[in-house]
């Protein structure tokens, strides 16, 4: 017997046999669906047999055929009944264990989140991808499709998302693109670092999403259920159906605040908060000022995160802040890092650790936030040292800076695009996907090696447009990404460590060392950061002005041209 759990309730399995019924009862099974018609295969043991040898054990059987391939909205309903009538646990049965998931999947729609369900049976093993407008839908057969078709759909109106749909447009008006995003509001989260230290003002990092979405571009404010790419159609909330000939999947990624047991409750009190929400990047700096004594913990959770640097940034702001009010020889500044190293690229250690010692910040390797009890102050750490076994430490503070974990959107895990750990798969040089031709992705959603960046999506959106246009035209990729990213380090107000980086941690600084030495902490470095980047986000880069941004060009030989 192969039973496989979806929850608590329900398990379901192939074909059983009644020699199968005594490890049923011992797995703690109290009730049995068989979801198979007698005669489907010539060595398939009949419903009558299997009910006989229940009934003997003390187990419910009940028989719900469906003929396969052809489960029907009553069929789902009726399923569904079952499980509250009969005894739990379930254990539901066909030939595979497939029309028994599906009768699940379609009867828990109208209760439980679409991405939960996918989720929930691919953990089990099965493809929920040819029910799923129906999931979407409720449960039951969509009655109209209501497809709106466009040459060009991209899914997420964020930096990557409104950056190509301009590039895309400036290369070819003639095609019809539509952006696919819920959001009102479009933001510039580099800024939320600056926000957090009072240097920003809020607002100013805020702008409506009709305003920047381009002209002659369609706005399609909803969120996406699902992806059905062998119908190059993307399916949204309330199943809606949006196909396409090309598409372009830039959602961002999700903030998993939930996965840290009591964070969610203590966010923007007792002393915690974060620069990753723009609405509490302002308590960050009510806390910094306020803070006269005590312990300021900072933590980074495991990798990928967006912008790797946005931790310690918040760290050194405060730090810096408390250095030059004299208050930082009474404050114990301690760095939680999840990693085992400070910067994922060697170079650019040795300025940033000359500034952990001018603070006098302790950095803790290996430990991961899993716990906080804002009431009583208190952080528990998970502690995985290499070489040691795993151990929990519980520390006390009087400020902490979190960054929460981050996953790919639980849309983006469970669909077909998805590598196995639930990124966009995409080959690291075109961005195109690598099963579905007619697709691409850039920004912090796809599985490219580079760091998750603003800047990083600055240099990719062009690419995408380049290699998209080409193919429009029938061309062969134009485009190459070199896996830039750029991480400008606030170590002290008035001068930043600007990390500029690609695949493999090779340097690629956009400036000569005469103007900026990324290396080393710059005036320079500061000022772009402060004055140049916000204009150039908002006027070149959403406009698709690719300043300081041309893609690397591939020739006809396969050669890469910068």
């Amino acid at each position: 017997m192969d039973a496989r759990k979806l929850t608590e309730a329900i398990s379901v399995a192939p074909q059983i046999t009644p020699e199968d019924i005594a490890a049923i009862k011992e797995a703690g099974f109290r009730a049995i669906i068989c979801n198979r018609p007698d005669g489907e295969g010539a060595d398939q043991p009949t419903f009558e047999e299997i009910e006989m040898a229940a009934r003997a054990a003390g187990i419910e059987a009940r028989y719900i055929p469906i003929v396969g391939g052809m489960v029907r909205d009553e069929d789902a309903r009726t399923f569904g009944r079952a499980l509250t009538e009969l005894p739990g646990p379930v254990l539901a049965y066909c030939r595979s264990g497939t029309r028994s998931t599906t009768l699940w999947a379609l009867c828990k729609a109208p209760e439980m989140d679409v991405s939960a369900i996918l989720a929930t049976a691919k953990a089990a093993g099965y493809d929920m991808g040819g029910v799923v407008r129906r999931i979407v839908n409720g449960g039951k057969t969509p009655t109209t499709t209501g497809d709106a078709k466009f040459d060009v759909v991209i899914v997420g109106g964020g930096a990557g998302g409104i950056s190509v749909a301009s590039s895309l447009r400036a290369r070819n008006r003639d095609i019809s693109i539509a952006v696919i995003d819920p959001a009102d509001i479009h933001y510039y989260q580099p800024g939320w670092t600056m926000v957090g230290a009072g240097i920003f003002d809020p607002a100013t990092t805020a702008r409506t999403m009709g305003s920047l979405i381009p002209r002659g571009v369609h706005w399609i404010k909803s969120a996406v259920a699902a992806f059905e790419p062998a119908n190059d159609a993307v399916i949204l909330d309330g199943c809606r159906v949006v196909t396409y000939d090309r598409l372009i999947v830039c959602p961002g990624l999700k903030l998993d605040w939930q996965k840290v047991e009591g964070l969610v409750d203590t966010l923007g009190k007792n002393g915690v908060t974060s620069n990753y929400r723009y609405d509490l990047a302002p308590y960050t700096w009510d806390l910094v000022q306020g803070l006269k004594s005590g312990r300021a913990l900072f933590t980074q959770p495991p990798m990928p995160i967006k912008c790797a640097g946005a931790p310690q940034k918040a760290m050194y702001l405060s730090a810096d802040h408390w250095f030059r009010t004299g208050v930082l020889k009474d404050i114990d500044v301690q760095f939680m890092n999840a990693g085992g190293v400070l910067f994922g690229v060697k170079d650019f250690v040795p300025a940033l650790m000359e500034y952990v010692r001018k603070y006098d910040a302790t950095l803790n390797y290996f430990h991961n936030l899993v716990a906080v009890d804002g009431a009583g102050k208190t952080a528990t750490f998970e502690v995985t040292e290499p070489g040691q076994e795993p151990r929990r430490v519980t520390v006390e503070y009087d400020m902490m800076h979190v960054c929460p974990p981050q996953t790919a959107p639980d849309f983006i895990r469970v669909s077909p695009l998805a590598d196995a750990v639930g990124w966009v798969d995409v080959d690291p040089s075109t961005l195109r996907h690598k099963t579905y031709e007619n697709i691409w992705s850039l920004g912090d959603v796809m599985n490219a090696p580079n760091a998750k960046t603003a800047a990083a999506a600055r240099i990719q959106a062009p690419v995408v447009a380049a290699n998209v246009a080409a193919d429009i035209a029938g061309h062969s990729p134009e485009g190459s990404y070199n896996g830039y990213g750029s991480c400008p380090l606030t170590v002290e107000r008035g001068k930043i460590v600007l990390a500029e980086f690609g695949y493999g941690g090779v340097l690629l600084p956009s400036f000569p060392k005469w103007v900026i030495d990324g290396t080393k902490p710059t005036r320079a470095a500061w000022w772009l950061k402060e004055q140049l980047l916000p204009p150039v986000y908002w006027s070149a880069m959403l406009k698709g002005r690719e300043w300081m941004a041309k893609p690397e060009r591939i020739t006809d030989d396969g050669a890469v041209v910068s």
